[in-house]
């Protein structure tokens, strides 16, 4: 008759998963033991009392089995069996009594990661065993791991990790490379980098995503969720986004944010959770201020999981432009409320960015206050002068100026100071380019100035922004739409979204697709309303598909927003008039009603 044991319906009990196993051992415990019993017996039940109410708990270890002289507990992570084996330690080494001879008792521990079987009260397999092993190389008080488990490890957070090189072990035929683990700096040991970079970029961590579901079927989601926030934060001009490979150190540990901002000397900590049901992802994220604790922004989304494997995910991309506004919103009120010379440069850069694109004149006039100031600090950078160039031309497209030629010289001035400071600059190349454009109508030289920006640093989205633009006046169609495309690309979360895909608009109009620049500048409308170049944009092309009372209804919505606003005053300020593009659009607004 057949063993029962052995029937397939016993075999489908024992379950395979992966687990951190960590082997304890009484060092000497027999010598021990001879010499004083009861002493070592009292000793080792307080020790397993400790280790059982208060070290395995919080690390979420549970012990498989008591061997009399030692233990074996499992644990999900690797840097939690880690500090469980520091922590039975310290406690030997220093909470435990002496022994009555003077001596005191030692620990040593092996710990490996490995595909394990479940039993009703027990793990068995192979990594099982070798983790015992791998403990018969450790001295007293020492935690010796397999590879297995130092690839899990972070060499700062987790432990000064020691290669012992290849090495034989009792009953195992290949020799294991072992690694001595020895306890993890303090943050006060680890090197701080507070000067790092420039003052005006806000810093910010990203940590993978945790995991909602019990399995570990699609445990790297949260790798490709940090991924993806992290490539499209690290393309706005403003933020300084640390390296995945450092924010990942922190994925599982639970550290607050103050505790991670200071390990990697950052302000702002974005971190979430996940789930997946059937095909679809669940997201949860937020953002925290790191230097008070406090939860500045949280949003929900979801979508398929497998289109987090796409270059631009909507998902990814929806999260990183609700974090990048929260960030931007955030400065920009700390900027009202607060007195100038309280305010980092950061909040000052952020503020002034996002209020010199509110459509409030009182926060539009703020945001020239904020960068003047930010330029008294650092008067060897050449960004809050670029800037400020930028908002006199911004000032003059808004109707605040109406003297062209003065708003171009003064502008004119502060880029030029950019230039004389660094006269590589590709944003004050840029935004020169863009002086001369609209300001001085000298297209030749705007182009000029945009090539020279865009060949001096290919990632700048606004000299590609700007350039398209030219291009579209000049007949380029080709040019334009390559260069529009590629700005856009750059700039996935910039607080001027709509404006991009607004001069992409134009940039259709200019190749002649009118149905796909109104797509674009519905797309920006819904995003600012009070754009004027959006909304000729749509009247032209509304137009020239045949939708007259669209381009009517978008001409009467002008005319509320701009009563003095004619087809006269856009051929003699507007450059684009000066060319066909532009005497297209004014044909389309005569027709829809604009005198």
């Amino acid at each position: 008759m057949d063993d029962p044991r052995d029937s397939p319906a016993q075999e489908a009990l024992l379950q395979t998963r992966s687990a951190v196993v960590l082997v304890i051992d009484l060092v000497e415990s027999v010598r021990a033991m001879e010499a004083d019993e009861l002493g070592v017996v009292q000793r080792w039940q307080a020790f397993c009392a400790e280790v059982n109410q208060y070290i395995l708990p919080p690390l979420q270890g549970r012990i498989v089995k008591s061997l009399g002289d030692g233990l074996m507990v499992e644990f999900q992570l690797a840097q939690n069996a880690v500090r469980a084996a520091s922590a039975m330690h310290e406690w030997m080494a220093i909470k435990c009594t002496p022994m009555v001879d003077g001596t005191r008792l030692g620990l040593r521990a092996g710990i490996h990661v490995a595909m394990v079987f479940d039993g009703v009260n027990d793990i068995y397999g192979i990594g099982v065993n070798l983790a015992a092993r791998v403990a018969t190389l450790a001295a007293p008080g020492e935690t010796i791991a397999t590879t297995q488990v130092r690839d899990l490890l972070d060499d700062t957070l987790d432990a000064e990790i020691e290669d012992l090189g290849d090495c034989h072990l009792k009953h195992v035929q290949q020799a294991v490379r072992a690694y001595r683990l020895g306890p993890g700096r303090h943050p006060e040991s680890l090197p701080q980098t507070s000067s790092y970079g420039a003052a005006m970029l806000a810093s910010v961590a990203v940590i993978p995503f945790s995991n909602l579901n019990p399995t570990r079927e699609f445990w790297g989601i949260g790798d490709l969720l940090a991924d993806g926030v992290i490539n499209a934060l690290s393309l706005s001009p403003t933020l300084r986004v640390v390296s995945r490979l450092s924010s990942a150190c922190f994925s599982g540990r639970g550290a607050t944010a103050t505790e991670i901002g200071a390990r990697l000397d950052v302000r702002y900590i974005v971190s979430g959770n996940y789930g997946i049901h059937g095909k679809e992802v669940f997201v949860g994220a937020e953002l925290s201020d790191a230097a008070t604790g406090t939860i500045l922004w949280s949003g929900r989304a979801r979508g398929h999981w497998r289109a987090l494997l796409e270059p631009e995910c909507e998902l990814v991309q929806g999260l990183a432009e609700s974090i990048h506004q929260s960030l931007l919103q955030t400065a920009a009120l700390q900027a009202t409320h607060r007195p100038l010379p309280s305010l980092s440069s950061y909040e000052l850069f952020l503020g002034a960015i996002a209020m010199m694109h509110r459509a409030h004149f009182d926060d539009f006039e703020r945001s020239r206050y904020l960068l003047e100031s930010l330029s008294e600090r650092h008067r060897r950078v050449a960004a809050p002068q670029a800037w400020l160039g930028k908002w006199y031309v911004l000032r003059n497209i808004q109707g605040a100026s109406t003297d062209g030629s003065r708003s171009a010289g003064l502008a004119l001035e502060h880029t030029h100071r950019a230039l004389d400071l660094e006269p590589s600059s590709a944003l004050a190349l840029a935004i020169e380019g863009f002086v001369y454009c609209h300001l001085k109508k000298d297209v030749e030289t705007a182009d000029a100035r945009l090539r020279e920006a865009c060949a001096v640093n290919p990632n700048e989205g606004l000299a590609w922004l700007f350039f398209a633009v030219v291009s579209a006046f000049q007949g380029r169609s080709n040019d334009a739409l390559d260069a529009g495309r590629r700005a856009l690309a750059l700039s996935p979360i910039d607080p001027l979204r709509y404006y991009y895909e607004s001069l992409m608009g134009s940039c259709e109009f200019g190749a002649g697709n009118p149905a796909a620049a109104v797509r674009w500048c519905e797309v920006a409308r819904r995003r600012n309303r009070r754009h004027l170049s959006t909304l000729r944009i749509l009247i032209a092309g509304y137009a020239e598909t045949g939708e007259e009372a669209q381009a009517r209804a978008i001409a009467q919505e002008i005319r509320r927003l701009r009563p003095d606003f004619t087809v006269a005053v856009y051929e003699a300020q507007s450059v684009a008039a000066l060319f066909p593009f532009g005497r297209r659009i004014a044909r389309a607004m005569r027709m829809a009603g604009i005198p």
